[in-house]
């Protein structure tokens, strides 16, 4: 959800696009709320095209993305699918940053809120946070993230399932009484999603909660490999079985009807989402003190950051440039085709989170984009793991189908 309207030099005027970016010189609400009917509008078309799941997230003070409770748009959604008759479409919470919201049951009130308006279509993302969003805009020191993170994702599951009333007396959260209402359709709760920027500590959670991970690198599979290996090996080494749908990988993705179109039609759109949208500084993104001791030592003895996505300087890298590294999958419906299911079976992922819309595409192009992905990619990809007899536990029930799962 960019805000599209911006100077040819904003990238050499200001700082950042996250939190230096001025309003008062910038922003538009009315062109702002044609941006949030234009995503409700673009989410509503994928579930008709078939996706399985539609993700919404958080982010603050931003021209990236500037959707600060992704809950609204859940029960909007939750709502509009069901009376449209998509009754089968997850709701993909991508999600809501627990570590920054006091307390955090106001994120199970306002999921179970979801899971109820939609029959039980959930699932609840619960994400780590960037350092923009939860230390510099939301104020919450670096060095206590991680550890607000689990403690809060402990109270979520508890509210969510205790038979009694009860205190919470935690570091960080202290509540004198706890009976929420209401309570989630799933039961015992939703399935639980752990987005994730190749943190070592936060796989290490999800093996040791058998917890899907999401891997939200925004430079493609090549980028995303030595990643996914060490998560790989760190499921083995934790007993976890290889099935794809413990991972999930995001990537922007342009469809035209040959390649010669898609370049023209997406090429300065990913150079204005790459040389705009995701204009900050790395102490920004993650800010001194977030990253945990092992999270370092694995960046830093892995051989990882010849592949991190900051060690890259983007603003001299065409449009071109970028999608011929695989930051961005372009092209016709074969090429799209062949090029992510290489990708998905390299990397071992069950769950591809694509970005039908990016940078300073129009709301025609993105409905075009998601039109042509939906009709002529979309039900190829969704029988990739079915066929090898994977099965997806990390999905609301009433949601499963028999294929793998796509979302938009």
């Amino acid at each position: 959800m960019p805000y599209r309207d911006l100077p040819d030099d904003f990238d050499k005027r200001y700082t950042s696009a996250w939190v230096d970016a001025p309003w008062w010189e910038l922003g538009d609400a009315e062109k702002v709320g044609e941006y949030y009917n234009h995503s409700i509008d673009e989410l509503m078309h994928a579930a008709k095209m078939g996706f399985d799941g539609l993700g919404t997230n958080e982010h603050h003070q931003n021209v990236y993305g500037f959707m600060c409770n992704p809950n609204l748009f859940g029960a909007t959604l939750a709502k509009m699918t069901k009376d449209a008759g998509y009754g089968d479409v997850a709701l993909v919470q991508l999600g809501a940053t627990v570590s920054s919201t006091s307390p955090p049951i106001r994120i199970a009130e306002e999921y179970a809120v979801i899971d109820c308006i939609s029959g039980g279509r959930l699932v609840a993302g619960l994400p780590l946070g960037l350092g923009c969003d939860a230390n510099i805009s939301y104020g919450i020191p670096p060095m206590e993230q991680r550890e607000r993170w689990r403690e809060a994702i402990d109270l979520i599951v508890k509210a969510w399932t205790a038979q009694e009333f009860f205190a919470w007396n935690g570091k960080y959260f202290q509540l004198p009484k706890v009976n929420l209402w209401p309570r989630p359709v799933q039961t015992p709760h939703p399935p639980l999603l752990i987005p994730g920027a190749a943190s070592s500590s936060t796989w290490d959670y999800c093996h040791d909660r058998n917890l899907p991970y999401a891997y939200l690198s925004y430079f493609g599979g090549k980028s995303a490999q030595n990643v996914m290996n060490r998560f790989w090996d760190r499921a083995a080494a934790k007993d976890k079985d290889a099935n794809p749908y413990r991972a999930a990988m995001l990537q922007l993705v342009g469809v035209a009807e040959t390649d010669a179109q898609a370049e023209e039609q997406f090429a300065r759109h990913i150079e204005h989402f790459y040389h705009k949208a995701l204009h900050l500084p790395p102490h920004y993104l993650a800010t001194p003190g977030q990253a945990d001791y092992n999270s370092m030592v694995n960046l830093f003895s892995s051989g990882m950051l010849e592949y991190m996505d900051y060690t890259v300087d983007l603003k001299p890298l065409s449009g071109r440039d970028m999608i011929e590294k695989g930051f961005a999958v372009v092209g016709s419906p074969a090429t799209v085709r062949e090029k992510l299911e290489d990708m998905v079976r390299g990397l071992n992922v069950g769950h591809l989170m694509t970005v039908l819309q990016f940078g300073s595409m129009s709301h025609e192009l993105a409905m075009q984009n998601i039109e042509l992905f939906g009709r002529e990619v979309l039900p190829h990809l969704q029988n990739i793991w079915q066929a090898e007899g994977w099965e997806n536990p990390w999905w609301p029930e009433k949601c499963n189908k028999t294929s793998a799962q796509a979302q938009a």
